[in-house]
């Protein structure tokens, strides 16, 4: 893993992306998307660090066109936990990682191509990677992504499509529901490649449920996440799991409360 030369490698032509599928039976933003996704040293946006990173494009088919790997020292100890769920140790991070914040500007340089290009990139729970992304930007004096634009999120979007369905809403779930391998789950790359396929397989089984714009459907999922968190807090309640003076952040991508 390391860094590459990012504008060479995500510098997409607008023009391009804008470009109407080819398949009019699904939208247009499933012809290309880009990828996205964040090992970390654990759950906290606001105080764990980037340990892994990946960001890549996808064509229609679900092809890897373009990829970049990251590995980072992130200055801190690596939990066990964290290393027994994504593999990288304090030690094999010290070694072989380069630091924290060239890490957090490549990722975050190789993103902003992307959607400056027009490309939607494609993140599972968006708001935890973007929201642990712009707090490590803060950390390493990085001019964070304010808003980022357009994003898909298959988990607020196969949530929103197929409500009712009993079951996990991990990603090893949703993607052996939708026949998607992922073969090393908590990796980067297979993590952000897997949720690229599961949009596309979403795009093609809910077309006419969803929109052709990129754009639209982010504004969607505003309001999709907002009543998911909604609903989950009235049954975290009902339950007994939160105070009723609590409520879960349905903010998206993004999340406010950071």
């Amino acid at each position: 893993m390391g860094g590459m030369d990012q504008p060479a490698l995500f510098d997409l032509d607008p023009d391009d992306a804008a470009t109407p599928h080819t398949d009019a039976a699904v939208p247009d933003w499933s012809r290309r998307v880009g990828v996205f996704d964040l090992e970390t040293t654990g759950i906290d946006v606001t105080g764990d660090r980037v340990v892994t990173a990946h960001v890549g494009v996808l064509d229609g088919t679900g092809a890897v066109v373009q990829a970049q790997d990251w590995l980072a020292d992130p200055g801190v100890e690596i939990p066990d936990a964290a290393a027994a769920v994504h593999g990288v140790t304090t030690e094999y991070a010290r070694a072989h990682g380069r630091p924290a914040a060239d890490v957090v500007a490549e990722v975050t340089a190789a993103l902003r191509a992307l959607f400056e290009a027009g490309v939607p990139v494609v993140a599972y729970n968006a708001p935890y990677d973007f929201s642990l992304l712009a707090h490590e930007c803060r950390r390493h004096g990085v001019a964070e992504i304010a808003r980022p634009e357009p994003v898909i999120d298959p988990l607020v979007l196969d949530k929103a499509l197929d409500r009712y369905r009993r079951g996990k809403r991990t990603l090893t779930a949703v993607a052996a529901h939708y026949a998607v391998a992922l073969e090393d789950a908590h990796e980067a790359a297979s993590d952000a490649v897997a949720a690229g396929r599961v949009a596309l397989a979403l795009a093609q089984r809910y077309a006419t449920a969803l929109p052709a714009s990129a754009v639209e459907l982010h504004t969607r999922q505003i309001g999709w996440a907002r009543d998911q968190a909604e609903s989950l807090t009235e049954y975290f309640v009902r339950i007994g799991r939160i105070d009723p003076a609590d409520t879960l952040d349905g903010s998206w991508p993004i999340r406010a409360r950071t």
